[in-house]
């Protein structure tokens, strides 16, 4: 157990007969413990201002709380208040026997000294403020604020003194609520509190002062003379200053305010210089850099960003990732490629329709051309960047993962939501009601209208796609697949990769052509040229994927 005084000191009239100092225990309370006092002077003298003790205080088991009891000497002479002290010492706990108990042990807490004042009744006493200043911090709404005003050096009778409250750069109605009055002493009633009511205002590094005033006092009351505004009056200066906490709160706000400022200005600035890269050769880095460290432009440069430079002007628009954590430019690049494939994709097909090429050779040709082979180059890119080629194998597998649940997913599900709120339709019809397939609409004759998409056979398509990447992957061996190496290895090696290609296209065109399912939807019966010319127009898109691939490895 822990034993100490429960307060640092203990105010006593002179004329109360004892001076009562109260020691408590914490901790355990199921053994009997003891600790010894002892008195020992002040500005108070032992024997002619009280009676000096030196004794055990004893705790039985379960009491929490002793008391120590020294008589004070009335002397009948006017002074000022004096003090003495008490000290604790050797605690103890007690067998039963009561003999000290060697294992357990008692501790004397951090109060191990009280003071006890003894105050003078032979005089009304002298009244004043516990200090010159005195500080309160700013809440967010109203509140009252004690002032404590002291009465020592006496305390007989009853006395009074009047107050009031005087603005300085506080203001009265504004930051405080004037008052004014008396304050009363019963007799031996050494303290009293002033209630000031302080308005909610907000403050930050503002301080705002007033006064307090004490005067006329009453009853042989006096004030101090050694506080602000000596014998005539006592002054305390109050502060009202804002709250630590709060002041703490506005400015991890305002750092956080600055730090979203600067990432603000930050990506402005990044976002106006995607355009400038945009609108320059290069991005603008030849007109950056020092003229022989740069490398000048070539013919293909200029070309490739005269055909670029409006798509380049367009994605220029997605901002950079500097806003919102990066997810404004997340979803805004999403919807650009959204926006694009869905142009490739309907160019293609409306292409592919004017050439008369089937989808499969309009997916693999232009579609390629368009999503697959940028895909193709990024990997690239990516592979020979990373060491372990991760951003490059997630490249591959998000774009076809996005392929198949995004690019179809979410045209079916709009789909199916128009259709199933679409009312009669004599197209619809016409072609399902009766069509084959589709009993889990219903019975023929009273199938719900719904979104339906026929299904056909990806066998051709796979098996071409296997082909292709076996014969990529074998003779990708011998050179490592070094795109890196020298010009003769990469020349040969795509112009081996791209005659697949083509052959790839040419064959499947052969396929489609001698279909006579093609033939009936894609071509006029008189038209005896239409799959000539659809078998010399099938390998042009291959055609424009060749020479770029070629130009790509001479870079």
């Amino acid at each position: 157990c822990t034993l100490e005084f429960k307060n640092d000191t203990f105010p006593v009239l002179e004329n109360a007969g004892e001076a009562v100092a109260r020691v408590v225990r914490k901790g355990k309370t199921d053994t009997f413990c003891r600790v010894r006092y002892i008195t020992s002077d002040g500005n108070a003298v032992a024997r002619k201002d009280y009676v000096p003790q030196d004794d055990w205080l004893d705790f039985p088991e379960g009491v929490t709380e002793g008391t120590i009891r020294v008589p004070i000497i009335d002397n009948q002479s006017l002074h000022d208040d004096k003090d003495f002290f008490i000290s604790l010492s050797i605690p103890q706990v007690l067998q039963a026997n009561g003999e000290v108990d060697k294992e357990l042990k008692a501790d004397i807490g951090p109060r191990i000294k009280t003071s006890v004042v003894i105050i003078d009744d032979d005089d009304a006493g002298v009244v004043s403020f516990e200090k010159d200043e005195h500080t309160i911090y700013q809440r967010d709404e109203e509140f009252v604020a004690p002032i404590v005003v002291k009465r020592k050096v006496g305390g007989c009778g009853k006395v009074s003194v009047a107050y009031s409250l005087e603005g300085d750069s506080a203001i009265p109605g504004r930051d405080f609520v004037a008052a004014e009055g008396r304050l009363d002493f019963d007799h031996n009633e050494m303290q009293a509190k002033i209630e000031v009511t302080i308005k909610a205002v907000p403050r930050y590094e503002t301080k705002d002062r007033f006064r307090v005033l004490l005067f006329d006092p009453q009853g042989g009351l006096k004030l101090d003379t050694h506080m602000d505004g000596g014998s005539q009056r006592n002054i305390l200066t109050v502060t009202i200053e804002a709250d630590p906490e709060s002041r703490q709160r506005v400015d991890r706000v305002w750092n956080l305010l600055q730090a979203k400022w600067q990432r603000s200005k930050v990506g402005q600035a990044n976002w106006a210089s995607q355009f400038k890269e945009a609108l320059y050769v290069n991005g603008g880095q030849s007109d950056d850099d020092d003229e022989e460290d740069s490398d000048t432009p070539r013919l293909w440069d200029y070309i490739g960003h005269g055909i670029t430079v409006p798509w380049k002007l367009l994605f220029a628009l997605v901002p950079p990732t500097d806003f919102c954590g990066g997810w404004l430019c997340f979803y805004v690049a999403l919807l650009m490629i959204g926006f694009v494939t869905m142009l490739i994709n309907d160019l293609a097909a409306l292409l592919g329709c004017v050439m008369c090429l089937p989808d499969e050779i309009t997916a693999i040709t232009f579609v390629a051309m368009g999503t697959s082979l940028p895909d193709t180059f990024a990997s690239k890119t990516a592979a020979e960047q990373d060491p372990y080629a991760d951003a490059s194998i997630g490249n591959v597998t998000g774009s076809n993962s996005v392929n198949v649940f995004l690019g179809l997913g979410l045209p079916w599900m709009i789909a199916s939501i128009y259709w199933a709120g679409k009312g009669y339709d004599e197209v619809w019809q016409a072609r399902y009601q009766f069509a084959s397939g589709l009993d889990f609409l219903g019975p023929a004759g009273r199938r719900t209208q719904g979104f339906v998409v026929e299904a056909g056979s990806l066998s051709f398509s796979v098996a071409i796609f296997a082909c292709c990447a076996t014969v990529c992957q074998c003779s990708s061996k011998p050179v490592e697949f070094s795109m890196g190496a020298n010009s003769v290895v990469r020349l040969v090696q795509n112009g081996f990769l791209q005659a697949f290609f083509v052959g790839c296209g040419c064959s499947t065109s052969a396929y489609h052509l001698g279909s006579p399912c093609l033939k009936k939807v894609a071509f006029h019966a008189d038209d005896e040229s239409a799959p000539a010319f659809a078998a010399v127009a099938a390998p042009v898109p291959t055609a424009i994927s060749l020479i770029i691939c070629f130009r790509e490895a001479l870079l």
